[in-house]
């Protein structure tokens, strides 16, 4: 896995997409985190439960957090991180409220 990529506790939607395409490659899935029980419109998504997440493939599985504003999850990325010990743990910048739904990157 690109280690790089991880240097960072939050990626932008733009990082996001741009990251999704490396990791598939190499069979790591990124899963949304919904830590506010409100969803991203056209995003897979799973509601913050650590004992479920824990039973997904540690090296095969990054979790990227958010909610409203992107300010929680970042500050409790700890917390995460040590309820879930192993996985990669990420938030999202600027959270729900930051999202466009639309937005696409362009190919090279």
């Amino acid at each position: 896995m690109n280690d790089n990529i991880f240097e960072k506790d939050e990626w932008t939607q733009e990082e996001y997409l741009k990251y999704k395409e490396k990791l598939q490659e190499d069979g790591v899935k990124i899963i949304f985190v919904d830590t506010i029980l409100k969803p991203i419109d056209n995003v897979d998504y799973i509601t913050y439960n650590p004992h479920e997440m824990s039973l997904m493939p540690k090296d095969k599985t990054v979790f990227l957090f958010y909610c409203d504003t992107g300010k929680t999850t970042k500050e409790r990325l700890s917390f995460y991180r040590s309820k879930l010990e192993g996985f990669r743990c990420i938030s999202l910048r600027g959270g729900r409220g930051y999202w466009r739904p639309n937005f696409r990157l362009l190919k090279k």
